[in-house]
């Protein structure tokens, strides 16, 4: 029996299924959450998908109207995971995988920890949604457009619209089928990569003006602070993008943003070509991708700088 013959089995059996994924989830960990939980409910089931906060960018996906900050269930039948690497990374939301009687992680991680009773991963995918294509179609369940809508916006948000290395024929061969069912691309592009909110667009500026080169010009950093997304309103996901600002300079290996939070300094990194930034948030107690990774450091802007640049010398 393989693992996706026994995921099948628990949902058939499960009366209660909670959908989960990482703290400030993007559009990969909206996208397969809501591609699973709308597949669910067709099949006949009626999970819960809970997510405290997520960017607004994603309120135009089907069934985004039903997601939930919280559940006055303590103990579901059967929990999943989706594009999260470790419980940690559930953060507060945790406690409903942690109790539930099965728990189920589908993820594409390389730095998964396989925390759950049964676990998909599959680190060649360069998106969770993706798998999630591979998943659905396994258990019989049919692809809609709504459905295809969600896996797409995954696709789309993780690939930075096709252009990350980890893209591959089958990436292409999966699109065009979701193509065939009718869905926009363009339209989905559009919404998630080129559409940006005031607050965005201000606090990009913000963080450009402050962009320091070190290691001759080979690592970009920038920050913004909490006084500056209060300053222009900012809402949850208005600092998404700004990381690449740095990457998409001539000559920069690595680019590091730091958002200052009240839980600490989250840094985001991407490389381009040979650094693999996923180690170095490891030694930082984060983890990641080989060209996207982050961690999060309990210190000052400043101090977290330092950390950083220290373990990025080593490897640049």
């Amino acid at each position: 029996m393989s693992t996706l013959d026994n995921i099948l089995e628990e949902i058939n059996k499960a009366e209660s299924i909670v959908i989960l994924t990482h703290e400030n989830p993007d559009g990969d960990a909206i996208g397969s959450g809501l591609a699973l939980y709308n597949a669910l409910k067709n099949y006949g089931k009626n999970p819960d998908i809970i997510i405290p906060e997520y960017p607004r960018t994603f309120e135009f996906l089907p069934g985004s109207d039903e997601i939930k900050k919280e559940s006055e269930i303590t103990k579901y039948d059967l929990a999943i995971s989706l594009d999260c690497a470790t419980i940690k990374m559930l953060n507060g939301f945790a406690n409903y995988f942690e109790d539930a009687k099965v728990k189920v992680s589908i993820d594409h991680h390389s730095t998964n920890t396989m925390f759950g009773d049964y676990n998909y991963v599959s680190t060649d995918a360069p998106a969770c949604a993706q798998i999630l294509l591979i998943v659905l179609e396994y258990f019989k369940m049919e692809v809609t457009k709504d459905i295809g809508t969600c896996i797409l916006t995954g696709i789309i948000t993780d690939t930075g619209g096709f252009k990350y290395s980890g893209v591959t024929a089958e990436t292409f061969e999966f699109v065009a089928g979701l193509l065939n069912k009718g869905i926009n691309v363009s339209k989905i592009y559009r919404k998630v990569l080129q559409t940006k909110t005031r607050a965005n667009f201000e606090l990009t500026r913000i963080a450009a003006d402050r962009l320091e080169f070190f290691e001759d010009g080979k690592i970009a950093f920038t920050y913004i602070t909490k006084e500056d997304e209060e300053s222009v309103n900012a809402e949850n996901g208005d600092h998404e993008g700004i990381v690449e600002t740095g990457r998409d300079i001539e000559g920069v290996e690595v680019s590091v943003f730091i958002r200052q939070t009240d839980k600490g300094c989250k840094v985001s990194m991407r490389s381009n070509e040979y650094v693999n930034v996923s180690d170095v948030c490891l030694l930082l107690g984060g983890g990641g991708h080989i060209h996207a990774a982050g961690c999060t450091l309990q210190c000052t802007i400043e101090q977290a700088k330092e950390k950083i640049l220290r373990q990025l010398k080593g490897v640049i």
